[in-house]
């Protein structure tokens, strides 16, 4: 599959016609606050969809109530397992990485700058978290799932902020495209799946092959259940290299929407930090993984840390070398991840679950600012040249 100029500005003009067909209804029909409401009782696949619920509401539920008929369950399998052999790592480049990444994109930046939810970047934060914990338990597509109703949620999240930008003329239609349109969805996938593995590949972190493209697939499989056109996404992980860095050529700059939404991830990462010596590693290991130009767009501050913070991938290749040579060690550091994942988590949620509610309104001031074996080592893809 080989995407061009003309192919993705296509993509920029399509949206997802199921869920913005029934955000539509709601609004139309003024069932946004009782369907927020009721969903909150529905966190469970399977469970008995609550009475009184929007009659639109529950045919789109019982439309998406299940994943894509096309995947591979031991495909998904193996990216379980590579998420519980990687979680903390896997967290880090969420968290210093693809989040920043998006701030690279200012239109997307200014998107994201629409919520009141954005002004409190430990709820982006903890949903991004508790989403992707969810999709790699090993019930995430069984009858009980949290994850599943977490998609249906999200899905119907993007279609409201494509609702309310578009109804009340916020957005530059013919300039932007559609907000939140199938580029940006499939370039999004991008930064939580392909950006989550050159990450890791920049941390020093042992990845098989294998591996890296079951987590590849995993999102797929994701972006099917958001809303994503299959047709339209990469398939492999060269195709995927090719899209993202068409994607990131045709959008990336700096903007002031970028700057603040960074500066607030920065201040949410120092609090977790323990004191303020260690403050200035959050700013250089942002620097490490986006790299000098995109972090100068998005004021990163410099600091002596940005020379410490490359012996890094030193001491994690070490403490993967343990991994990969003792089972017992590798049961140890997979416990300690998946203990640091879970704080984490808990510090963000405050031991809240977090209930991707349809926004009523938009902020006011928009525009104004077991492991798969290590076989064969997984490398990036080359860069294209659009």
């Amino acid at each position: 599959m080989t995407h061009t100029e003309a192919s993705m500005d296509a993509l920029r003009r399509s949206g997802d016609d199921l869920a913005d067909a029934t955000v539509a209804t709601l609004f139309e029909r003024g069932e946004v606050g009782t369907f927020n409401t009721l969903m909150r009782y529905v966190s469970t696949a399977g469970a008995p969809l609550p009475d009184g619920l929007p009659e639109v509401a529950r045919e789109y539920l019982q439309a998406t109530g299940a994943p894509p008929s096309w995947v591979d369950w031991d495909t998904m399998e193996k990216a379980r397992l590579f998420f519980i052999d990687n979680n903390v790592h896997i967290s880090t480049a969420l968290s210093f990485a693809s989040m920043p990444a998006c701030y690279v994109v200012p239109h997307v930046a200014r998107l994201l700058s629409t919520t009141h939810g954005l002004n409190y970047p430990s709820k982006r934060m903890a949903e991004t978290g508790q989403f992707t914990v969810l999709l790699m338990r090993p019930d995430a597509f069984e009858a009980g799932s949290r994850f599943i109703p977490a998609a249906q949620k999200v899905r119907l999240l993007h279609a409201s902020i494509r609702h309310h930008l578009t109804r009340e003329n916020r957005w530059d239609a013919r300039a932007l495209g559609v907000p939140i349109c199938q580029e940006d969805m499939i370039g999004g996938q991008m930064f939580f799946s392909l950006l989550v593995l050159d990450s890791l590949h920049r941390l020093g972190i042992h990845m098989s092959q294998e591996g890296a493209e079951a987590y590849y697939y995993a999102w797929r499989v994701v972006g099917a259940m958001l809303g994503v056109d299959q047709d339209a996404v990469p398939t492999t992980l060269d195709e995927a290299r090719a899209f993202l860095d068409l994607y990131m050529v045709r959008h990336m700059g700096p903007s002031a929407e970028g700057v603040h939404l960074t500066r607030q991830l920065v201040d949410l990462y120092e609090d977790v930090v323990p004191g303020t010596f260690f403050d200035p590693v959050v700013s250089a290991l942002i620097r490490y993984l986006v790299g000098d130009t995109c972090a100068d767009w998005l004021e990163v501050t410099r600091t002596p840390w940005d020379t410490l913070v490359k012996a890094v991938p030193r001491l994690l290749g070490v403490l993967e070398t343990v991994e990969d040579r003792s089972p017992l060690g590798a049961w140890a550091l997979d416990r300690l991840g998946h203990l640091t994942t879970v704080l984490e988590l808990s510090s963000l949620t405050r031991g809240r679950v977090m209930h991707y509610a349809i926004p009523e309104q938009l902020k006011k001031d928009f525009g104004v600012s077991a492991t798969v074996p290590p076989s064969r080592r997984w490398t990036p893809p080359a860069a294209t040249i659009p």
